[in-house]
């Protein structure tokens, strides 16, 4: 039997007591926030469509919907294990926000639903972040780049694929991401047996394939780092009527072909002691090429000696604004990566099943494309910028007393929350009337 109060070491003369009377206190009220984005654009509702439910409908007590929406809500909060859900069902901003009244399902119920997706519901999944990408924009727009990147994901048990990568010198996963600004279209989990380019083809054929039934005129730009160079690739781009962008790995002719500007970088620097960058175009034909393409070569010179960079280009531009303004602009990819891999847990992918790991991935990308939609409202905010995890500290986490009857549900949250004031402001966007 508890005690009925808990006594603390006394602060000056006052006493410190507590007790267990509170009610329902739950560290995540900002999750109603989210369930209002979710009803705006029907994520989870989607994404649960996908899935085939084999129960017998007259036995089920928890819908595929709610299950999912249950999944994809804790991945945002911070919860990244379906162990956590033993005790996350329970509370009832969840619950609220999920949209039921009772109880949600625990881990061995949530684990079965994982355990049945198929190839054919990933293919789905990834259809439904296209068509939301679409959605998003209410005209086509002229031009649209299409970012591919790949990581790593560490595994440590038995997983399907495991496979020991000298790179990142451990056995890993390594999923290829698709991003066009900050919209992720494709999250696809890979072994690590490959090469980055590995399936990056396909799905680009896909994507180029899907965008064009809806915006025939739109320009599309791939762009790669060095990993994702292919003689085949680039002539697939070049049939097609699709623009790149990619690196290209120094060799010994491309180094011929830039001796003469690297060596005006070189004595540049002796002159001025200080690291000097330069930008040189020129055309550039491979042997397994059959006709020659622009190559920009970042030239540099600096304490370690000469850096040289290599870009092909199928436009002709100004070389300054072709690597650093729109190649070098791949960067920012990487902290999309960030936000999943990082803050939304991508890398729990510790299932004996290979379907049910890129499910996983799947997860991490609606509650990311969650966070992008509840940023739209943000914008001219302190917290337009932020990342994922940023988010979910100042809006999500936030404490409250609920109060449920028959006629409300009341979420009584401190009057010294910081943020009171952006909160209010933002539920008025996401709520208007």
């Amino acid at each position: 039997m508890l005690p009925e109060k808990l006594t603390f070491s006394p602060l000056s003369r006052r006493q410190i007591e507590a007790d267990f009377s509170g009610g329902h206190i739950t560290s995540d009220a900002g999750l109603l926030l989210l369930r209002e984005v979710d009803k705006q654009h029907r994520l989870t509702q989607r994404l649960a469509s996908v899935l085939n439910d084999s129960r017998n409908p007259v036995l089920v007590r928890h819908k595929l919907e709610t299950m999912t929406r249950q999944r994809v809500f804790g991945v945002a909060a911070g919860y990244e294990d379906l162990n956590d859900h033993e005790a996350l069902r329970f509370d009832q901003a969840l619950q609220t926000a999920v949209g039921k009244e009772r109880d949600l399902a625990g881990k061995s119920t949530l684990c079965r639903m994982e355990q049945q997706v198929t190839r054919q519901s990933v293919v789905k999944a990834h259809e439904l972040l296209w068509q939301h990408f679409i959605e998003q924009h209410e005209t086509p727009p002229k031009e649209i780049v299409l970012d591919f990147d790949g990581t790593d994901i560490p595994v440590h048990g038995d997983q399907p694929g495991k496979f020991f990568n000298a790179y990142y010198d451990h056995h890993c996963y390594f999923p290829l991401y698709v991003f066009c600004g900050r919209h992720l279209l494709v999250s696809y989990l890979r072994t690590s047996s490959r090469s980055d380019s590995r399936h990056s083809w396909a799905i680009l054929a896909l994507l180029v394939k899907f965008i064009r039934q809806y915006w025939p005129d739109t320009r599309i730009v791939f762009r790669g780092d060095s990993g994702f160079y292919r003689p085949r690739l680039l002539s697939w781009c070049d049939r097609n009527n699709v623009d790149y962008l990619v690196g290209i790995s120094k060799n010994s002719r491309l180094l011929k072909d830039v001796e003469a500007p690297s060596r005006l970088v070189r004595d540049t620097h002796q002159k001025v002691g200080e690291k000097v960058s330069a930008v040189y175009r020129f055309r550039y034909q491979a042997r397994s090429w059959k006709f020659p393409r622009w190559v920009v070569a970042r030239l540099e010179e600096g304490e370690l000696g000469s850096n040289p960079r290599f870009v092909i280009s199928s436009r002709y531009d100004d070389g300054f604004k072709l690597y650093y303004e729109q190649y070098c602009a791949r960067g920012d990819m990487e902290n999309r990566i960030k936000d999943q891999q990082l803050y939304l847990f991508a890398d729990r992918t510790s299932s004996v099943r290979w379907w049910t790991n890129q499910w996983r991935l799947i997860l991490s990308g609606f509650a990311y494309t969650l966070f992008e939609r509840l940023r739209a409202h943000l914008k001219k905010t302190p917290f337009e910028r932020m990342s994922a995890g940023n988010l979910r500290l100042k809006l999500i986490k936030v404490g409250a007393v609920i109060i449920r009857n028959t006629r409300r549900v009341r979420v009584l949250m401190s009057d010294a929350y910081p943020y009171k004031h952006e909160l209010t402001d933002l539920v008025s966007r996401l709520v208007p009337g």
